[in-house]
């Protein structure tokens, strides 16, 4: 298996992305061109509607050289799947040819700073405490990847290194959302606070999201990343959970995100239940952060996406009742659903900028999203097989279904998984490529990357989660 190298933030984007680039870059020779640069740059922000919103849509993409080149017609591009985009009246922003050049993080684009919360428990946040963003360094002399501070690879799995995470703004991540689970949604009992220390949770948002122009950037992640935990252990795993009587129970928390329009009467009822339990508090309050600091089209795009995620616990927790094991493929459907998804479909509300909604719409862009949401839930099915072994019950996990319904033994079936999980990498990748190439708008690509660098943090924080994770003895 060839070296996949570094994760996008260091390198450009696939292979298909770079050479758009080249070819792009080989254009610019003609004077005619470059002159009409700075105009060009302007109708891509047409074609794209980012004139509509309040983040600037030719926010730059990362590590890209200036616009340059003529707009082509826009028309439709076949992907690598034959799916069609359109691709817009607008000009690349070229990756490096080299394709695995380091760079760097870009500032937020001009006229985004979104506003900041304003809602319940929020009295203790000021503005003026917010930091700028930091300089970017030399995209010229890139730093090697250090090497992850614990933890191995799985054998065999294709991932990309990632740098080890700011670590001032992890602690300052860290510190932060301890405080508001603590003070202001009251998460846990004093009892579980070393579980709530070992997941590590401000670790693994600092490196899912290294372009966040702000730590208050990266907590909007982290309180939804810790909600969306809080409810899949109170209500269907370690603490408490239970597939009886699921539905309802995700259906009530659901409305801490979706809010309930109902009648003056039993209004109050209502807004009174989401301070009713944990999950309940902490999805009212992660999302009412979200909202404040996103566009609406960002805010309905993620509750799509909860919706879905919320479909997949149920699917489980059908089988989970009545003892079923399903297909490999009927696995894999349900995990396209029960997976990390909305994670890294906020990447660029997080990174301070805003995919367009017609572009986030496309087919294209919708089976990259779904491809990485799998291969991500297929890495936390490998490095949580073991911890999943030792919990008491039945869990269902791709190495486990794969044993159960192709008559392999534990092993076979684990490294199978393995190979799963490759195939979806590089669909995820190739796919990717040919969204980036045809459709060359700066949000899109640096969407993608952001993606990419997504699936990358992911995995990092999987393989380095020693109090979380152990390997099996396979090899």
């Amino acid at each position: 298996m060839p070296e996949p190298g570094p994760s996008p933030l260091q390198s450009s984007l696939p292979t298909a992305a770079a050479h758009f680039g080249i070819h792009v870059l080989g254009r610019a020779a003609d004077p005619a061109e470059t002159a009409g640069a700075a105009a060009l740059t302007a109708a891509a922000a047409v074609a794209t509607g980012a004139g509509t919103v309040p983040v600037a849509a030719s926010a730059p993409v990362i590590g890209a050289a200036p616009v340059i080149g003529a707009a082509p017609v826009a028309g439709t591009v076949p992907t690598a799947t034959g799916a069609s985009v359109v691709a817009p009246a607008a000009v690349a922003a070229p990756a490096s040819p080299a394709g695995h050049a380091v760079a760097a993080p870009p500032a937020p684009g001009p006229g985004f700073v979104l506003p900041g919360p304003t809602g319940l428990g929020t009295a203790g946040l000021s503005l003026a405490r917010r930091e700028a963003a930091p300089e970017p360094p030399e995209a010229s002399a890139p730093a090697a990847p250090a090497a992850p501070a614990e933890g191995r690879p799985i054998p065999g799995l294709y991932f990309h290194p990632v740098p080890e995470p700011d670590p001032v703004r992890v602690d300052e991540v860290s510190r932060r959302i301890k405080a508001w689970a603590l003070d202001e949604v009251q998460l846990y009992p004093e009892d579980w606070e070393g579980e709530f220390d070992g997941f590590s949770v401000g670790r693994y948002m600092v490196a899912c999201h290294p372009d966040a122009p702000t730590v208050e950037h990266l907590m909007l992640a982290t309180r939804l990343m810790v909600a969306e935990n809080a409810v899949d252990d109170c209500y269907c795993e370690d603490h408490g959970g239970s597939p009886i009587g699921l539905g309802g129970r995700l259906l009530l928390a659901h409305t801490a995100l979706d809010p309930l329009h109902t009648t003056t009467e039993y209004q109050p009822l209502w807004a009174e239940s989401l301070h009713a339990d944990a999950p309940r508090r902490a999805y009212r309050s992660a999302m009412e952060y979200f909202v404040n600091q996103s566009t609406p089209s960002q805010a309905d795009r993620f509750r799509h996406d909860m919706a879905r995620l919320h479909m997949g616990y149920l699917a489980e927790a059908a089988w989970a009742e009545t003892d079923h094991v399903p297909e490999v493929w009927e696995y894999l459907a349900m995990r396209q659903f029960n997976n990390f998804r909305p994670c890294p479909t906020i990447t660029d509300t997080v990174g301070g900028y805003e995919l367009p909604a017609d572009l986030h719409a496309q087919s294209a862009m919708q089976r990259v999203l779904a491809l990485a949401g799998n291969a991500t839930t297929i890495v936390n099915d490998l490095y949580s097989y073991t911890k999943e072994l030792d919990s008491p019950g039945n869990h269902l996990n791709l190495p486990v279904v794969i044993a159960a319904r192709e008559g392999v033994s534990d092993r076979e079936g684990y490294l199978k998984a393995v190979e799963v999980h490759n195939d979806l990498m590089r669909d995820f990748e190739a796919e990717a490529a040919a969204l980036a190439a045809a459709c060359p708008v700066p949000t899109v690509q640096r969407f993608l990357r952001g993606v990419a660098v997504w699936v990358d943090g992911n995995h990092y924080w999987h393989q380095t989660n020693t109090y979380r994770y152990s390997l099996p003895d396979f090899w």
